[in-house]
């Protein structure tokens, strides 16, 4: 498969963290897969340079956490939502996982 658009791809990424409602999580890998292109690293790097005017904290690692430079921010806001946490402070993703179909990147699957 070719390289999409940076532009697009950029574009494409953002949109999907925007559909990811108040208390919910997805993960890199989980949006690397729907877009159809790279990874979950490629996808860090969209958040790390762009994911600044989204609900960043709303992505995760595949076992639910976040770097250690976002964590105070992030259980703030994990607070507020009522986003569901393990006992070590990772994001519960059984119980608040939010998974977008590959085949469908308008909403959750």
């Amino acid at each position: 498969m070719t390289a999409p658009d940076p532009e697009a791809y950029v574009e494409q990424v953002l949109s999907l963290v925007e559909q990811v409602p108040p208390g919910r999580a997805t993960t890199y890998g989980a949006l690397a897969a729907v877009v159809g292109w790279g990874g979950p690293r490629r996808v860090g790097a969209v958040m790390a340079q762009w994911g600044g005017g989204v609900a960043w904290w709303r992505v995760v690692r595949a076992d639910g956490s976040l770097p250690p430079s976002h964590g105070l921010e992030a259980r703030a806001r994990y607070r507020e939502e009522g986003t569901a946490l393990l006992a070590s402070g990772r994001v519960d993703l059984r119980r608040c996982g939010w998974w977008f179909d590959p085949d469908d990147a308008d909403g959750p699957g």
